[in-house]
């Protein structure tokens, strides 16, 4: 299959599964008492879509597929493939997302894997027809998440969006960029955004969030705990 330009999530799983086959490889329950059969991951994702093919045994993939999410993604490349396995069930949600409501579709596939990975979680060992269950929570968690997204007012006025008015100058601004930890799922995404000059200048990141009003009156930093993410700041001068 073509890949689009774009390096959404969808796009960069497909690369990274072309010719993926992790094990434990996914079996196929044999009808006639025999022992099951290992099936290859491109094959499997072309029987779990195929309405022909007979639905206990599907049921069954499903429920493999359940069990393979939970593997370590720095230990197995498994979370990448599950993530593989159900993209022909969401890309069509994610185009109709997009084009109703105009949003990025980048944005939009990264939340329909997470709602995905949610759903997925939720199916227990006597779930029927567990992937049709999965697809369609998936699909309607990520339209309700959306529509609410729709609601909000956004902004371009950040001195207006609360905090404290300062005065503004053309000294340029600083960019702020949050990265989680590396994995080897690779689905971990960087978020960058920008402020203003005036608003970092002389301030601590705490004093930051204070005044944007992210965090509670008292709140510290204690020193104690593991690392979730790493946030930089650089200075983005203006040119001219």
């Amino acid at each position: 299959m073509s890949l689009p330009p774009h390096p959404g999530i969808f796009t960069s799983v497909e690369r990274r599964c072309a010719d993926l086959n992790p094990t434990p490889e996914l079996r196929l329950p044999d009808t006639l008492g025999g022992r099951p059969a290992p099936v290859a991951l491109r094959q499997a994702r072309q029987l779990l879509y195929d309405r022909s093919f007979d639905p206990a045994a599907r049921t069954d993939l499903w429920h493999q597929i359940a069990e393979r999410r939970r593997l370590d993604p720095n230990r197995s490349d498994w979370p990448t493939a599950v993530v593989w396995l159900g993209l022909p069930g969401l890309r069509r949600t994610a185009a109709r997302i997009v084009r109703s409501l105009r949003v990025e579709r980048d944005d939009v596939e990264a939340e329909l894997v997470t709602c995905y990975l949610e759903a997925l979680a939720d199916i227990g060992p006597d779930t029927s027809d567990p992937g049709g269950q999965v697809l369609r929570s998936a699909c309607s968690r990520a339209w309700t998440r959306w529509r609410t997204v729709r609601h909000e007012r956004v902004t371009d006025d950040v001195e207006g969006s609360g905090g404290s008015p300062m005065d503004t100058d053309a000294r340029g601004s600083w960019q702020a960029q949050y990265d989680p930890p590396a994995n080897r799922s690779g689905l971990a995404a960087g978020l960058r955004f920008t402020v203003p000059a005036h608003r970092v200048e002389g301030v601590r990141i705490g004093a930051l969030a204070q005044t944007w009003g992210l965090a509670a009156p008292g709140t510290r930093y204690s020193g104690r705990g593991r690392q979730v993410a790493a946030l930089s700041l650089r200075h983005v001068r203006r040119n001219g």
